[in-house]
């Protein structure tokens, strides 16, 4: 089984991707899996500076949260991303950590699937493509690495009504389940 990380972006407290990344983690959890949460509620994520220092020292120059992020995402198996969908994209938050991980192109990093749930008011099939597409263009920049798989829980806008779609928390149960 895999060592899987999870890392919620949503800033709100009691978020409704909040609610569906736990259901995920417990199905990961019942397929096997060892499971870290880390969420970027009270965290220091600066924006990246370009410097590129980190091509070739493996370390940025910042000294926030993202470096320790950074650490665990190296060394996971598997990463899953639980963002809000914000005008039709991933959270700005999200977009920001992506680009901190810089200094794990140049490295030996572990991971090989990566993964997203994302959670928006708007319920049409297209809603999540520009998320996922961001997403992507982060993970073609890993050879070693690939999308796995992406679930897009629509229609749910009101604080914590996602506890009461159960439709929705069986999906992300099943989601967490077949990680890889």
């Amino acid at each position: 089984m895999n060592n899987v990380l999870v890392i919620s972006t949503s800033l709100r407290a009691k978020s409704n991707s909040d609610i569906l990344t736990e259901r995920l983690i417990a199905g990961a959890k019942d397929a096997g899996h060892t499971v870290e949460h880390i969420s970027l509620k009270g965290k220091e994520i600066r924006f990246c500076v370009g410097c590129l220092s980190c091509q070739k020292t493996q370390k940025c120059v910042l000294r926030d949260d993202a470096v320790e992020i950074a650490e665990k995402v190296k060394s996971a198996d598997t990463l899953v991303f639980s963002t809000p969908i914000y005008y039709y994209e991933m959270s700005g938050q999200m977009k920001t950590l992506l680009d901190r991980m810089n200094p794990l192109y140049s490295s030996d990093y572990k991971f090989r699937k990566v993964y997203m749930l994302s959670v928006a008011t708007e319920d049409e099939v297209y809603v999540p493509e520009k998320a996922v597409s961001g997403l992507q263009g982060w993970i073609d920049c890993f050879e070693k690495a690939e999308l796995g798989g992406s679930l897009f829980c629509g229609g749910i806008s009101n604080p914590g009504e996602a506890n009461d779609r159960t439709e929705e928390l069986n999906e992300a149960y099943e989601f967490g389940r077949a990680l890889e």
